[in-house]
């Protein structure tokens, strides 16, 4: 059995596309589950029902994997070169390329097989924004960034557009030390910018007033207490980010996957008025705006009318 150290995993996840790589040791996150079910409690989370399921698996990674000593921490970068069409409606910069679900599971299978293949026998699972993982809290004690008053994780160098993965496993590493400052500093961009002021002090995000909530999560009839609110947003989100000084430091991603769709770059607000189901579901069949199906982007820009 081949030894296989922090150093040699984080050269092989550069090695596949991945922006960082860090290891924090796999135990309960106990601050984290004080604030999660405060935030639970007060209805943050709209009717995001899910985020009440598996809170102890949510807050404690060794009832995810058995026997679980590590939690690794990776970044793949998805700021875009282009952007849209500014004059039309707005897509959240994640979803202008294929499904990142795909595209970084395939990933991280690759790497779990060359750990495999070091190791030997494992035990471990791949996470993409798919399971009760409390991403960013994990991405921050494994030295990544610090979670912002937007509740995104950011970085010293590369800002906040970065998909967060993980892959918690069996295998003891050397561990990283967790991001202790917090560079937001008295800066309120994005509590200032925020449209429909999700944004509460504290870094506490009301989920049920966020503009990719209603767009994405919610299933029912957009309220209209936000009516007017969106600012041409169909799809998601990126205000706060846009907004964020530390953004500065994005660099474009280059990656074939995520490329933007030639419709989300190109379309005017006269083609998504006008979008049929046949091009709706051609035009994104490997995209996650599929997520609102089509009755529900149409909902969307039905909204902003």
């Amino acid at each position: 059995m081949t030894p296989f150290n922090s150093l040699q995993l984080k050269d092989e996840a550069k090695k596949m596309g991945f922006s960082f790589c860090g290891i924090s040791k796999a135990t309960e996150l106990t601050e984290d589950a004080y604030r999660l079910e405060y935030w639970l409690k007060a209805n943050r989370h709209g009717q995001m029902g899910y985020m009440e399921n598996h809170f102890e698996k949510r807050i404690d990674p060794r009832k995810l994997v058995d026997g679980a000593k590590s939690v690794i921490t990776l970044l793949y970068n998805y700021f875009p070169e282009k952007e849209q069409n500014k004059e039309s409606y707005k897509i959240s910069k994640y979803a202008y390329g294929h499904d990142y679900h795909h595209t970084i599971k395939t990933k991280l299978n690759t790497l779990l097989g060359t750990m495999k293949s070091a190791v030997g026998d494992l035990h471990a699972r791949c996470f993409v924004d798919s399971a009760p993982v409390l991403e960013r809290a994990w991405a921050q004690r494994s030295g990544a960034g610090w979670i912002g008053k937007n509740g995104n994780l950011i970085t010293k160098t590369q800002g906040s557009f970065f998909f967060l993965a993980e892959i918690i496993c069996d295998v003891t590493f050397e561990y990283d030390q967790p991001m202790a400052k917090d560079y937001c500093g008295t800066c309120t961009a994005c509590i200032d910018a925020c449209p429909t002021e999700a944004i509460l002090n504290q870094k506490i995000i009301d989920g049920s007033k966020c503009i990719s909530y209603f767009t994405i999560e919610l299933k029912n009839a957009i309220p209209d207490e936000v009516k007017g609110k969106f600012n041409d947003w169909i799809f998601g989100c990126d205000v706060c980010q846009d907004v964020c000084p530390w953004n500065r430091f994005s660099k474009p991603h280059g990656i074939k996957e995520f490329e933007p769709n030639e419709v989300i770059l190109n379309f005017t607000k006269n083609d998504w008025n006008e979008i049929t189901e046949d091009v709706y579901t051609l035009a994104f069949k490997n995209s996650a705006i599929k997520r609102t199906k089509f009755s529900g982007l149409k909902r969307n820009i039905e909204f902003l009318k």
